[in-house]
């Protein structure tokens, strides 16, 4: 039996991590039978990240590298598509991955009125007295790194007008079909739902969880990409 060792739930969504979500529903998707392991501590796992797949004696750390695990045991997750359509897929990702990410990440980590409850959600374990201190010097350390990756460096506004556009090819291609490459879900919806339900559930009411959330679009596909794989 496959085990995905995960966050647990938070905010409404399957998991804390829009990576762990992602996880989850590549799971789902390839058929395969897996159980959840539920953990608020990676340091055990590689690289001190999660999600991680735990197959016998073999531990996959990563979900770009849990989807090729499963590729490479005859997962199909973007069956009948084109060339173009796989390199629109993978653009898709890693715009979700490597941008959209980053966003909230600073939504949950960087705005003082929403970080207590990220905190206090994240950090559940930890007794209430060394909560702050210990949380206080892992947030520090993230935030320097958003401020030296550039996006830190940003207002609230100024990040919402620069993912816009992400948000809108997005909505561009569901006017196409109900997933992101036609009728049936694909990688590119695992990963792409994931972040947007990230987004959407951000406690606080952030204006980019405003912006998701009220998007009646998004909100439907979420909605449909959670009912097939969820």
């Amino acid at each position: 039996m496959l085990t995905l060792v995960t966050y647990p739930p938070a905010f409404g969504q399957p998991s804390g991590s829009p990576f762990c979500v992602k996880a989850l529903y590549l799971l789902n998707l390839s058929g395969l039978p897996w159980q959840r392991k539920d953990t608020a501590d990676p340091r055990n796992w590689p690289k001190g990240k999660l999600p991680a797949l735990w197959v016998d004696d073999e531990i996959i750390g990563d979900s770009d590298n849990i989807r090729t695990w499963l590729e490479e045991r005859g997962a199909h997750f973007d069956a009948g598509l084109s060339d173009l359509d796989r390199a629109t897929s993978r653009a898709f990702i890693r715009m979700a991955e490597e941008h959209m990410y980053f966003h909230i990440v600073l939504d949950r980590w960087a705005d003082k009125a929403v970080w207590p409850i990220v905190r206090d959600t994240y950090f559940a374990t930890i007794p209430a007295f060394l909560r702050k201190f210990i949380s206080r010097g892992i947030r520090r350390m993230l935030l320097r790194g958003m401020d030296a990756q550039g996006l830190g460096r940003l207002t609230a506004g100024e990040r919402l007008e620069r993912i816009e556009p992400d948000l809108q090819a997005i909505t561009d291609r569901l006017w196409h079909g109900p997933f992101l490459f036609g009728a049936q879900p694909s990688a590119a919806d695992a990963s792409v739902a994931a972040m947007l339900g990230a987004m959407a559930s951000t406690p606080g009411g952030t204006a980019l969880s405003r912006r998701v959330s009220q998007d009646v679009m998004l909100v439907d596909y979420m909605r449909r990409v959670q009912a097939a794989l969820g």
